[in-house]
């Protein structure tokens, strides 16, 4: 199993940007976080970091008959972007979409998430243990669907 973990805007600023909202352990902990889970998991893992919209266009769709499963937080893009959507459609690979904040209790315009449409599933408001929580949940989405 091999799964692509994506990071959008502002990610690689964790611990550094607004800690009272996304905390204080830092990018290089997320990484270790990831890199944890999925080794001990069995899963083959494929990380990538972009704060350009079209760099995770890219990704997604480079992921195509590759990539198992999709971990994403695309961030800011979250909000705005059909683009990632759309790639995340076109390439119909299961994704679970994360946010280290609770989304859902924030701004007004944080209340609409495009690529989160094509997700299997969303955690947010876990800090940087969702990602854990995502990559679980993806193998055993992946697992019950490959035993049907």
């Amino acid at each position: 199993m091999r799964f692509l973990v994506i990071n959008g805007p502002n990610i690689n600023m964790l611990g550094v940007r607004e800690p009272d909202v996304y905390g204080r352990q830092d990018y290089q902990m997320l990484l270790e976080l990831v890199r944890g889970t999925c080794a001990e998991e069995g899963i083959e893992l494929e990380l990538f970091q972009s704060n350009h919209e079209g760099a995770l266009v890219d990704e997604i769709q480079n992921a195509y008959g590759r990539i198992d499963g999709i971990v994403i937080n695309p961030a800011a893009y979250t909000h705005t972007s059909v683009a990632i959507l759309d790639a995340l459609k076109a390439v119909s690979i299961p994704a679970v979409e994360v946010h280290i904040s609770d989304v859902s209790s924030r701004e007004s315009f944080r209340q609409i998430s495009y690529p989160g449409m094509a997700c299997v599933k969303t955690y947010m408001g876990q800090g940087i243990d969702g990602y854990r929580q995502a990559i679980l949940y993806l193998k055993q989405y992946l697992t019950e669907r490959d035993e049907r």
